[in-house]
């Protein structure tokens, strides 16, 4: 049996990236950078229907992959596999807080 090859969703960024400024201002002045980025960056937002996300990005090849999961023992079980595995930066993203697994802690604080 064959897989089934995902959709490609493109993003657009380079649209957004060389839109001129005025383009992103509100009449009422907008918010500040630091609050957009508690907002956007560091308020992760999961349906009620998940429990948890993770984000790995592989060290060797700089490659991120995201994966998504609706029962807490399947993010588990991956999170392990992922650690074991090694040289791997683990963003896990809950309803209610995010924890950032950094396999070089070793040795970046000793």
């Amino acid at each position: 049996m064959t897989k089934k090859k995902k959709k490609y969703f493109p993003n657009n960024w380079k649209a957004i990236h060389d839109a001129p400024s005025e383009m992103f201002e509100l009449p009422d002045g907008g918010i500040t950078f630091e609050d957009f980025m508690d907002w956007k960056v560091g308020g992760y937002e999961l349906p009620a229907s998940h429990v948890a996300m993770l984000r790995v990005r592989n060290l060797d090849t700089g490659k991120i992959k995201e994966y998504v999961y609706k029962y807490r023992h399947a993010a588990i079980k991956k999170c392990r596999k992922l650690i074991n595995e090694g040289n791997k930066e683990i963003t896990v993203v809950q309803p209610d807080a995010v924890h950032f697994i950094d396999p070089r802690y070793d040795e970046i604080f000793n």
